[in-house]
């Protein structure tokens, strides 16, 4: 075969590569199809894990070796070039340096600063190896104590010949390698602040990236960057944005001799650097850490982790992150231990590099987010590990975005067989205001799991314990216990303290603290309340360990990267053809991948198909622009699908729930909005609108006209069976004037006066309490949250009415209030109970909560099954809009307890949500014929 045949052969091998990855992942075909200058990120929406896994197929496919770079390649007839270039390559890895002994390093426990540190181990042992670096061509390029000091001094007199102030502030946008460590501490010891930034992907991106970045480099101060050469022509366009930026310069050439510079000595509390939590948003937040925050953190983990002198770390980790920057590097530079470096571009590309690094260089110590764990499992095969030993690996953190239990199992069990201990994992937990680290478990317990009950959790946000065995339970990853030094707790929204297991806000102090956000007093107020600091996110107690549960702020965690939505759903909601205001970003877990998915969710009334492609291709091409990196999923939704509050602000989090219930695009109840999007006429929606809205507005008028005086007369009547009979009158009266018509069936099944007994009934709207009272003629005592008593009108109603008040999250004061009800049922009481505790817009029927079933069997009377129909259409949700129609209440036989215990109180409730769902069903068959 000639060499024209040859590549002709391999470029469609290549394409069918291409094509078949991108049907079997369901990505997004360009309308002309897949060919050579299909782009990668921006055509078919690949990001770094999809392009490994991609480049791991050509490799297979071709029988070449392809370098890191083409993780990078724009598109596929890039790939090709690199695929013609690799083919003569072996990927053979250099051998490791020799490391001189470790043992007896010691620590600079005096240390007030970094630069102090650093200046220590060169004293002492300046010839050690501190790095040890691998290019992108598996390279090893030791760094000892020695050339670190040295490397940074040379730094340090180009900033000051820059004109660097002591105080003045440098961005640093480097790639992992070793002029990173020289750039950072050459800035310390001119006496600057490093801004860590992270780098551009490509050569080509690096405009918009720094345009991208530019609020932080103006909120910084920032006087010179510090980048690789490519940078040097947007310089311009960089001193146009930031006023205070006069500066940028690169490491290449350094002299070979170290200029005379005597290195700045700051003080404790001085700013060692500016972590900026954010770089796209439109409120840039850098935490200010300084020498002593940082010192106290490195410590605390330290002690948590029983570092030693023959502990080595070996990370992968970018520096521009504060996992990677100061877990895996200052940490190992303060406790005198080698640390094993490469890019993660590095392991993106070939992730068994990270795993034979620890192998190589008996590695105890590595971190890495979820999904790296996740990409290990995925990528590498038996073949691949053939030899491994990863029997020296103590600690393996995975830490930076949400812990998926099932990777922590699926791994643990994979690696097994090539030695890595059971107690090896480590889920952590840390922030950037706390410097890094806030929560490590303990070094001799390995990964730990609580299984709880999840509808309980999501009804009440009471973590109740269940066997992991059962279907229904929800599984939560502990992220260990506070530092040393520190304290976390869980508050309400008032700030109130709550009980261990029960979910909320958490808080932290510490140490290392952060002071505030550099030049943002608004952001610091709202971080800092009486004392704690806020974390952002929500969790429970149990045992001592931090269960998070989810996030209070919109950040978006994809690929150990933070993303906020706000800019990308704005700059969408520019583009033509998509609803201004009416688009939502946000993280889904993808249960594949162990990370997060990236989603946006935009309105649009476009219905062409060839024009709702091109329209998401340009949302597509925008978002790249903006985040950086490609969505995972773009959905187009009809009008008024994407979920607002009463003030018009977006609903993320309901967005998800929906998106992970599989009903994202599930439309409106009203069928109003229904007809709008078939007619798609304006003008036809206003005219079918305004009876609905006259017909509210009537009945509302007839409510506050009627209310009022029934009110009165309820709280004066001095019986409960005279309040009872008035309220009766009073809703019959309302729902005629209304022109709602109610139908009862199975009256026959109420048991006689007198007779105590359980009334349980399914809940789909505000009318349900109002149905059951016009129902029954006997009093009903119903069972209703305690937040009911904040309104004072409706809590003294209520307690008036015989109400009884729960708390449903302190646990503390269950055992009085059963005694209450089992008291109340001893006198003949009948008790009205909503077991699904809350209502949703949605048909279907939520868990029954065992609060009503375990009050009838340990009293050992009867639950009557109250089966509602047709309030949610009368009333759906929480909107208040009522609609004319009819409603029908079908009592169920009386279900008897089998015995006072546990097991006979679930069997009432199975029974009980089978009757009602039985009739549920029963009532839709008959709708539909």
């Amino acid at each position: 075969m000639n060499d024209s045949m040859q590549a002709a052969d391999q470029e469609s091998r290549l394409l069918s590569i291409l094509q078949a990855f991108a049907r079997e992942s369901r990505l997004p075909e360009p309308p002309e199809g897949i060919g050579l200058d299909t782009r990668l990120e921006t055509d078919l929406g690949l990001d770094s894990l999809s392009r490994s896994e991609l480049i791991a197929r050509v490799e297979a496919g071709l029988g070449v070796h392809l370098r890191d770079e083409a993780l990078l390649a724009a598109t596929a007839r890039d790939l090709l070039g690199l695929a013609r270039a690799g083919a003569g390559l072996t990927g053979t890895v250099a051998a490791a340096p020799t490391m001189t002994t470790r043992r007896g390093a010691g620590i600079p426990t005096e240390a007030l600063t970094l630069p102090d540190a650093l200046l220590w181990h060169g004293e002492r042992h300046g010839s050690r190896i501190h790095i040890t670096y691998y290019d992108s061509d598996d390279q090893a390029h030791p760094i000892t104590y020695a050339d670190l000091i040295k490397g940074a001094s040379q730094v340090a007199g180009r900033l000051k010949q820059a004109g660097l102030s002591v105080g003045g502030t440098v961005a640093i946008m480097l790639p992992t390698g070793p002029e990173y460590f020289f750039g950072f501490f050459g800035i310390l010891a001119a006496g600057g602040v490093p801004v860590p930034i992270y780098p551009p992907a490509r050569p080509q991106q690096i405009e918009d990236h720094l345009r991208r970045h530019a609020r932080i480099l103006d909120n910084a101060g920032t006087t010179i960057l510090i980048t690789v050469p490519e940078a040097r022509a947007v310089a311009r366009l960089l001193r146009l944005q930031v006023a205070s930026l006069r500066e940028i310069i690169t490491l290449e050439g350094l002299d070979a001799e170290a200029p005379e510079t005597n290195w700045a000595r700051p003080d404790p509390q001085d700013i060692a650097f500016l972590q900026y939590t954010s770089g796209s948003t439109g409120d840039p937040k850098g935490v200010v850490l300084s020498h002593a925050d940082l010192l106290a953190n490195i410590r605390a983990m330290g002690e948590a982790v029983a570092i030693g002198p023959d502990d080595v770390f070996v990370s992968w980790l970018p520096l521009y992150h504060d996992m990677g920057l100061i877990g895996a590097w200052l940490g190992s530079l303060y406790f005198g231990i080698p640390l094993i470096s490469m890019s993660p571009l590095a392991f993106l590309a070939r992730p068994r590099r990270w795993l034979q690094a620890i192998h190589r260089h008996r590695g105890t110590l590595s971190a890495a987010p979820n999904f790296a764990y996740e990409l290990c499992l995925a990528r590498l095969s038996d073949a691949q590990l053939d030899g491994l030993d990863l029997g020296s690996w103590r600690r393996a953190f995975n830490g930076a975005e949400p812990v998926s239990a099932q990777t922590l199992r699926r791994f643990a069990e994979r690696f097994a067989p090539y030695g890595l201990r059971p107690d090896a994992l480590a889920p952590v937990y840390g922030l950037a205001e706390a410097a890094v680290g806030l929560a490590f478990p303990p070094a001799d317990l390995g990964p730990r799991i609580d299984c709880i009950d999840r509808a309980r959790f999501a009804s009440s946000g009471y973590a109740l314990p269940v066997g992991c065995d059962d279907p229904e339970a929800m599984d939560v990853v502990a992220c260990g216990r506070a530092l040393p030094g520190y304290r976390v707790r869980i508050v309400d929204e008032t700030g109130g303290e709550r009980p261990e297991r029960h979910e909320g806000l958490l808080q932290f102090q510490g140490p290392s603290a952060t002071r505030g956000y550099y030049r943002n007093p608004e952001a610091t107020a709202r971080l800092i309340r009486d004392g704690w600091h806020e974390t952002g996110d929500r969790a429970y107690l149990a045992g001592g360990d931090i269960h998070l549960t989810g996030r209070v702020k919109d950040l978006i965690i994809r690929g150990g990267r933070n993303l906020y939505p706000y800019e990308v759903e704005q700059a969408l909601g520019e583009l033509p053809g998509v609803r201004k205001g009416c688009v939502v970003a946000f993280a889904a877990l993808d249960p594949k991948q162990g990370s997060e998915r990236l989603v946006i969710v935009a309105e649009s009334k476009e219905r062409d198909p060839a024009r709702r492609r091109a329209l998401m291709q340009r949302m597509r091409e925008r978002a790249t622009d903006i985040l950086g990196l490609p969505p995972d999923e773009i959905v187009l939704a009809p009008p008024r699908s994407v979920l607002k509050t009463s003030s018009g602000k977006l609903r993320r989090g309901d967005m998800r729930a929906r998106y992970l219930a599989g009903n994202l695009l599930e439309g409106p109840s009203r069928p109003l909005w229904q007809l709008v999007r078939v007619g798609g006429s304006a003008f036809m929606s206003r005219l079918r609108r305004l009876p609905g809205t006259l017909y509210a507005g009537y009945a509302w008028t007839i409510f506050y006209l009627i209310a009022p005086w029934f009110w009165i007369a309820t709280m004066l009547a001095p019986r409960l069976h005279w309040r009872w009979t008035l309220l009766r009158f009073g809703i019959r009266l309302l729902r005629r004037l209304a022109f709602v018509r109610l139908t009862v069936m199975g009256r026959e099944h109420i048991p006689p006066p007198g007779s105590p007994y359980v009334l349980v009934a399914n809940h789909q709207s505000y009318l349900d309490a109002l149905a059951l009272i016009e129902t029954f003629e006997q009093p009903i005592r119903f069972v209703a949250k305690r937040e009911l008593m904040r309104n004072p009108l409706v809590g003294r109603f209520l307690a008036r009415m015989g109400t009884f008040f729960v708390d449903r999250f302190d646990l503390q004061r269950s055992g009085s209030e059963s005694a209450r009800i089992g008291e109340a049922l001893a006198h003949g009481a009948t008790l009205g109970f909503f077991p699904e505790g809350t209502f949703r817009e949605q048909p279907g029927l939520l868990p029954f909560r065992m609060g009503a079933f375990a009050a009838a069997a340990q009293a050992g009377v009867p639950v009557v099954p109250v089966t509602l129909v047709g309030t949610r259409e009368l009333m759906p949700g929480d909107r208040f809009k009522p609609r004319p129609g009819q409603a029908q209440a079908v009592i169920g036989p009386p279900l008897m307890p089998a015995g006072n215990d546990w097991g006979s109180a679930v069997e009432l409730r199975d029974a009980a949500r089978a009757e009602i769902a039985e009739q549920l069903e029963r009532h839709e068959r008959t709708r539909l014929l």
